[in-house]
């Protein structure tokens, strides 16, 4: 029964990372549609990201024992009628009110889908590890595409209507999982945290990854409406196309091994991704809609390749307190992504695309420097 597990657990992330990126694609018509700001369409991903970052710290102490299985059922539920609700809302308030609704269920429904993926099968539990960032990726290519081609084929209301349904149909294979254990949240004590903290390595990984995920959302978050001034006419489903780059995200995490074998160690890939990344934002300003959409195959491949790099340092540096030092990654990770989802979108508000994009450039440039020049601390 193992891999039908695997199977359930997999459509799950795959069907709440569509639920949490569905919105992006879409932002310059709820823009339009609820009469608003660039600023304020930004909130509608920002708000899952912020408390996903929060989760790995405040979850622990909200939620004492729970079984995995029920925390997924119940969540899962609202999930759906939540859905419901916002292809139901015709004001911004509202939408706004329901997405923070999901905001605090996305992070329970992980959390249950990742001890279920840790338990299931505990002897390759690094494995099972992999095929949750691959999922997470697909969801989150799946989500965008599909929001841009159901929004332009009928209306953006469908796109809520269609994930609902997906939702309704997952509530039935989540009865049919076998596991029954409880969910692993950690309780971080802050001496923990600061202990963790005074290491500089973590401190170089986590901030590494909050600039890097910040530079990553900003521009997939304000890529739609950078794209609408440059041609108008383009629809929702073409704007979602752009996102294709992202599955790179997929193939990255499946060649991981191979790549750091390419480059010897895991910190000279960091470095390599971490200057891919940087040298494609220049070419980021270019007006061209196709040359943007061959540019973030590469901007997707140096992201990721910092991620998976990342991520397993970050295991690696520490043999005790896994749970905690993974999570706190995951807070620093999900935090760049929050204010990347955000604050990006007041610069481009104010100065244009190009100023946010060369401002993204002196961030990344600044933490290449700060890696390569603490190179000896991972030695």
């Amino acid at each position: 029964m193992k891999k039908l597990d695997l199977f359930i657990v997999i459509y799950c992330i795959v069907i709440v990372l569509s639920v949490m990126y569905a919105t992006q694609p879409l932002q310059p018509l709820l823009a339009k549609e609820f009469d608003i700001s660039v600023v304020k369409a930004s909130q509608f991903t920002a708000i899952i990201m912020l408390f996903l970052a929060i989760s790995p710290i405040v979850y622990g102490y909200v939620l004492e024992k729970v079984c995995a299985k029920k925390m997924l059922m119940y969540s899962s539920a609202i999930l759906l009628v939540t859905n419901i609700f916002l292809g139901l809302s015709t004001r911004y308030e509202t939408f706004l009110f329901f997405r923070f609704c999901e905001a605090l269920v996305v992070p329970a429904i992980l959390t249950a889908l990742m001890s279920i993926l840790a338990n299931i099968d505990k002897e390759n539990i690094k494995y099972n590890m992999a095929i949750y960032v691959a999922a997470t990726v697909l969801g989150g290519m799946i989500g965008r595409i599909f929001s841009g081609a159901i929004a332009t084929s009928f209306s953006y209301e469908y796109v809520f209507y269609s994930l609902s349904l997906a939702i309704f149909i997952s509530l039935f294979f989540i009865k049919k999982l076998k596991y029954e254990g409880d969910a692993s949240l950690s309780k971080p004590k802050v001496s923990d945290i600061t202990n963790i903290l005074k290491d500089k390595r973590f401190v170089l990984v986590y901030l590494l990854m909050f600039c890097v995920f910040f530079v990553f959302a900003g521009i997939l978050n304000v890529l739609p409406f950078r794209v609408k001034d440059i041609s108008s006419s383009i629809n929702e489903f073409q704007i979602s196309l752009l996102y294709l780059g992202y599955g790179m995200g997929i193939l990255v995490s499946l060649f991981s091994k191979k790549i750091v074998k390419l480059f010897k160690t895991e910190l000279n890939t960091i470095l390599v991704g971490l200057a891919i990344f940087t040298i494609i934002n220049f070419f980021l300003v270019s007006k061209s809609v196709v040359f943007l959409f061959i540019m973030l195959f590469i901007f997707c491949i140096g992201m990721f390749t910092v991620h998976t790099m990342s991520t397993g340092l970050a295991n690696s540096m520490k043999s005790e307190q896994k749970s905690l030092t993974s999570g706190m990654y995951l807070t620093f990770y999900y935090l760049g992504g929050a204010m990347g989802s955000f604050l990006p979108s007041i610069i481009y508000e104010h100065f244009g695309w190009d100023i946010m994009v060369y401002t993204f450039i002196c961030i990344l440039f600044f933490m290449f420097i700060l890696v390569y020049k603490n190179k000896k601390l991972f030695d």
